[in-house]
């Protein structure tokens, strides 16, 4: 018996998997996080490049705000002086989501957030899906701010030419991981801006 342990206790013809066995996850864990690592700078940067597509299609086709495109200062409630530029008292920002227009502060606010144009709000999603296909409608905010461009009684386009900003927020990034534990990241909000344009029609290059 005694030399029957003695000689357990030498072997060590197992000792190689024993090794292996402590080894291997924290070796899996660390595999993991290299693809996890590329697979979320690869999400980052599809996430950039959805908000500059987004905002390129936002400002050459029809504004989500309405009256935007249509609105004229020279007349109604505002009556602006024409080809008088137009102040942050009439018009601040307004930020637009999938469901409505925000109000904002300004004389003229009522008139710009409406009517919402659901189509051109979806129409801008779905040009960033192109590039990000698990982004949902609710990830995505419109905001139109003003940026001093434009005139009063504008006769070939909109009075104004607000900035507009194109933002994702709330996405979240499932790490392979975490999968077991059923964890995500909350990636930071992506945005990118551009002047408004002509702000008609339904298609962008």
């Amino acid at each position: 018996m005694k030399k029957l342990i003695a000689s357990l206790i030498r072997d060590s013809r197992a000792s190689s998997a024993a090794e292996f066995a402590l080894v291997l996850p924290l070796l899996l864990i660390f595999l993991l996080g290299i693809i996890d690592v590329g697979r979320l700078m690869w999400t980052w940067n599809r996430a950039e490049k959805a908000t500059q597509m987004g905002v390129r299609y936002a400002v050459s086709t029809d504004p989500v705000a309405t009256g935007i495109a249509t609105y004229s200062f020279a007349t109604g409630a505002s009556s602006i002086a024409q080809g008088s530029s137009i102040g942050t008292s009439y018009f601040s920002s307004m930020t637009c989501s999938s469901t409505s227009c925000d109000p904002c502060s300004g004389s003229a606010c009522n008139s710009l957030t409406t009517p919402y144009n659901s189509t051109a709000f979806t129409n801008i999603v779905n040009r960033m899906r192109a590039f990000l296909p698990e982004l949902g409608a609710t990830n995505v905010e419109v905001q139109y701010s003003n940026s001093g461009i434009g005139y009063s009684g504008d006769p070939n386009g909109p009075d104004i030419a607000p900035l507009v900003t194109v933002k994702i927020k709330n996405m979240a990034f499932r790490p392979i991981a975490l999968m077991l534990f059923n964890a995500s990241i909350t990636l930071p909000s992506f945005s990118a801006a551009l002047t408004l344009e002509d702000g008609q029609g339904t298609a962008s290059n």
